[in-house]
């Protein structure tokens, strides 16, 4: 092939493959000549070393006729070890290409992958000389031809959006139902019992944790763990191999088209912000030995030390165009190619940062704005970052959602009973608009939630005042130490029923707030059945027991809320609770009522001195909507009476929601005017109806 090689094209970058070859594509504005290394169909021997012979503009290509769907190739590229000059460019390691639409082997961390000589008595200065490439995974070729048939972007509205945050493989890891085959796995995805389950539960997306291939670190495999949940991208185009069962891609699009045709979108969390190389000590697997200075950040004292604004050891430099390029030709191949619906992205403010550190012009911000595939997808950000000015809760742009973590930060802390927050409370459970109400955004800017991957699992929130991360091999110093849970009296697992009822009570609490919340809501998958991970509020290296979803619970009376959610979840779409608008007290329609009034235990609208009463645990809202509601919140241990308040057309307050209640549902109804006592600890909603009263429905 070496004779043939062809001068091709510089774009579209990454590797396009046609009916007579292929064309190679790869930027490095430092290099001084690239290879193109192909090998056997086992990648164990290389076969040939192709000098890619054109360079235009720092794009590095050639066209290879002959070249295959299914050849594996990887690059070396050429250049000065200088790394006080912050490059670090060395041949003899065989790099993967960031473009590559599948990877080929299994990652094992060992020296070779190293591009300096470990132990040596320079450090990172010395060049290591061993070659890598018989124990380096290859990039694979691929047709990315697939018959979608009529699948299409289903475009749930936001306001409509209930999303459900999902790991691939723990999901289906243990569950019952799925041949144990195929557990684990995409494919595990499209089973009726997954299906079933997320129809059952009526959540209109599902949130992949990182499913782009990645690494795990060396540290976590000497002490015999993974790196489970993925924040380690080392290919932004490529499905992680372990979810392929046959290996070829096309299985994460039957996986998109199954949950597609049950009426499910399917958003990525993708993690941009740093790679798999780590610091300036790290391994050299792609970025670092294809041009270092170019896609990282590198500390303004010595260019050879690398900024960390993610507590991962290098940021990706998106300032720079090539970089940002990659990452935005990344997101469209995800959306154009594999049908996806949107992203999560990971410490987003990473993404956004310049010399100067967050700016809300960024680069990358105002490309997603205008790009025309991009920003009409689910955009959201994780907005925090390591650095300094990096928690910018509220600070992204128009077309932006958010990971509201002050609405986790409130909601926990009621329910545990803390007094004088209702304050706080009322505006979290209103979207939030302290933090989104600018520059037109919405409601649905604010993803509200309780529980995420990162922390407490639901019953775990209920059931553990400390974490337990001692199977990390890290004597338990890792993860938060501010969990603001509550154990209800015993620390982890009891018999003591009143105990076991009060958490379950809780986890009512928990999910009827959060559902009946303005803005996106947002579900840890497994908290409508009681997964449990010990206390671990970190669990980002158990690929076991530890990190996979526990099914036992499910169909335990009072143990499996899945027809609970599901009920909330119906309510919330009936009655049109989710507005596209910010609440503000205001009459907005014929009914003469307000789009929300805040009530005090009296029936008595709210006045100002009433929020900042320091024993203040009750809050009482009327939303109107298709149909009008009414929620009662009681985090206080004893119950409270109240005076049912009235609303403009409303006869009566019909009973649908009780967290006393085992199955969370209740019946009967109150006038405005009635007295009634909220129970402890305790979540209700009433829906408003007009027209006569008659005794038979009181």
């Amino acid at each position: 092939m070496t004779a043939r090689i062809q001068t091709g094209r510089p774009y579209p970058l990454g590797p396009q493959v046609d009916a007579r070859g292929a064309n190679f594509a790869l930027f490095s504005a430092h290099a001084e000549r690239v290879e193109l290394c192909l090998f056997d169909e086992h990648g164990r021997r290389e076969l040939e070393r192709i000098a890619l012979p054109e360079n235009t503009e720092g794009i590095w290509h050639g066209y290879l006729p002959g070249a295959y769907p299914g050849l594996l190739y990887g690059y070396r590229v050429h250049g000065p070890y200088a790394p006080h000059e912050g490059h670090r460019f060395n041949p003899h390691k065989l790099l993967l290409d960031p473009y590559a639409r599948e990877l080929a082997g299994s990652f094992h961390i060992g020296d070779l992958h190293f591009g300096y000589r470990i132990g040596g008595p320079r450090g990172d200065l010395a060049m290591d000389r061993r070659d890598n490439a018989r124990v380096m995974p290859k990039s694979r070729l691929v047709d990315d031809s697939f018959s979608w048939g009529d699948d299409r972007p289903l475009r749930t509205p936001l306001r409509d959006t209930v999303i459900y945050e999902m790991h691939v493989g723990g999901f289906t890891r243990i569950h019952p139902d799925i041949p144990e085959y195929l557990r684990g796995s995409f494919k595990a995805l499209r089973t009726p019992a997954v299906i079933d389950h997320l129809r059952r539960l009526g959540v209109t997306a599902v949130e992949f944790l990182p499913v782009q291939a990645w690494v795990d670190d060396r540290y976590l495999v000497e002490s015999n763990l993974r790196n489970y949940w993925g924040y380690n991208s080392i290919g932004f185009f490529a499905p992680e191999p372990r979810y392929l069962g046959s290996g070829n891609h096309a299985e994460f699009k039957n996986t998109v088209a199954a949950l597609h045709a049950a009426g499910i979108e399917v958003i990525l969390d993708v993690v941009y912000n740093h790679t798999a190389e780590g610091n300036e000590l790290g391994p050299t697997l792609c970025f670092r030995g294809i041009d270092n200075a170019s896609y990282y950040w590198s500390s303004p004292e010595s260019a050879r030390y690398t900024m960390d604004f993610t507590g991962c050891g290098n940021s990706l430099r998106m300032s720079h165009p090539r970089v940002l390029q990659m990452v935005v030709d990344s997101l469209r191949y995800w959306v154009e190619v594999m049908h996806v619906d949107g992203f999560r992205f990971d410490l987003a403010t990473t993404l956004a940062r310049g010399p100067n550190g967050f700016d809300g012009d960024a680069p990358f911000l105002d490309v997603l704005a205008q790009d025309p595939v991009l920003a009409q997808v689910k955009l959201i950000a994780e907005p925090w970052d390591l650095g300094e000015g990096g928690y910018r809760v509220g600070g992204f742009p128009p077309g932006w959602s958010e990971w509201n973590g002050r609405y986790r930060d409130a909601m926990r802390p009621y329910w545990r009973g803390d007094g004088g927050i209702i304050g706080e409370v009322a505006g979290r459970l209103a979207a939030s608009a302290d933090l989104y109400h600018h520059d037109r955004r919405r409601p649905s800017a604010s993803v509200n939630f309780i529980t995420v991957h990162d922390g407490f699992t639901l019953q775990d929130l209920v059931s553990y005042n400390e974490k337990h991360n001692e199977g990390n091999g890290e004597d338990n110093k890792d993860g938060s130490n501010d969990n603001i849970s509550w154990n209800c009296g015993v620390e982890g697992p009891t018999e003591d029923e009143d105990v076991i009822r009060l958490r379950q009570q809780q986890r009512r609490n928990f999910l009827a707030t959060l559902l009946l919340s303005q803005g996106v809501p947002m579900i840890l998958a497994g908290d409508e059945i009681g997964n449990s991970q010990g206390g671990n509020n970190n669990a980002y290296c158990q690929d076991n027991e530890i990190g996979w979803i526990d099914w036992s619970g499910r169909g335990v009376a009072g143990q499996d809320l899945t027809d609970f959610v599901a009920r909330l979840v119906a309510l919330r779409r009936s009655c049109n609770l989710s507005h596209d608008h910010f609440l503000e007290g205001k009459i907005r329609n014929p009914t003469g009522r307000k789009d929300i009034a805040w009530y005090r235990a009296d029936g008595q609208e709210m006045t100002e001195p009433d929020w900042y009463f320091p024993d203040a645990r009750f809050i009482a809202f009327a939303v109107d909507g298709a149909t009008p509601a009414l929620i009662l919140l009681n985090a206080h241990f004893e119950p409270l009476s109240i005076t049912v308040p009235a609303a403009t057309g409303i006869a009566r307050w019909r009973m649908e929601i009780d967290t006393t209640e085992a199955n969370g549902a209740a019946k009967g109804a109150l006038a405005p005017g009635d007295t009634y006592e909220v129970p402890a600890r305790a979540t209700l909603m009433l829906l408003g109806e007009g027209g006569p009263e008659t005794a038979s429905e009181r």
